[in-house]
């Protein structure tokens, strides 16, 4: 599954994450890759433990914890710290590879399992040429440029890539979530049967019809969920 999540930062918080981030020491983006994409990957990171690191992250996590669309599609466990990278220059490109299976947090030694692989843009299509994320999966192949604050949401299993900068510098957050429901089919099917009993609520709330589809809502979170 697939999703695009609008407005996770408000403009003023994109506009606070990039003043806290624009001037801080970028590192090459290798500190983080496995073996596998580290032949891929050329592009700065931050440092996952400096401060700019830290302050940005408090801004995102808040952001996500208030963000309904996010906890329906996700239903996350855990979150790993979120992490800051930027294309620009020479340093402009990250061939095709799939994330990590798991993620060990250096600090705190904890594992994620990446469900979920996630992208939170901090700079608007017009600041940057080129920098698509494409993801292959069988949703087929998507290009993905969203506006600053927009975050896409997809299986961390995917093939994906973001192709070369050519001008400006491309700019966001990213992170992984480990989901309570394990299975991305599973977690679509929870997804659509939640956002369709949200609708009939806005009809008419509280019928013996969706009292009975909340149930099942519930009891199969209880038969998938991994906690």
């Amino acid at each position: 599954m697939l999703l695009r999540v609008p407005s996770v930062l408000s403009k003023a918080q994109v506009h606070e994450v990039r003043k806290i981030i624009d001037s801080a020491a970028w590192a090459d983006g290798s500190i983080t890759a496995g073996t596998q994409s580290a032949k891929a990957k050329k592009n700065f990171q931050l440092p996952e433990d400096g401060l700019e690191s830290q302050k940005a992250r408090t801004i995102v996590l808040e952001a996500l914890a208030a963000n309904a669309e996010y906890l329906t599609g996700a239903l996350p466990k855990k979150i790993y710290p979120p992490l800051f990278n930027k294309y620009e220059g020479t340093n402009n490109k990250f061939g095709n590879h799939i994330d990590n299976a798991v993620r060990t947090h250096a600090a705190s030694g904890k594992h994620v399992r990446t469900d979920i692989s996630c992208t939170l843009f901090l700079t608007d299509p017009s600041e940057y040429e080129g920098g698509e994320l494409v993801i292959e999966d069988t949703f087929g192949e998507q290009r993905i440029k969203f506006n600053a604050g927009d975050m896409v949401m997809y299986p961390g299993s995917s093939v994906h890539r973001v192709e070369p900068v050519s001008k400006g510098a491309r700019i966001a957050c990213f992170f992984w979530t480990e989901s309570m429901i394990r299975l991305d089919e599973q977690r679509r099917a929870l997804y659509d049967l939640d956002n369709a009993i949200y609708q009939l609520r806005q009809v008419k709330d509280g019928t013996p019809e969706i009292i009975r589809l909340t149930g099942v809502y519930h009891n199969l979170m209880r038969m998938w969920a991994d906690v």
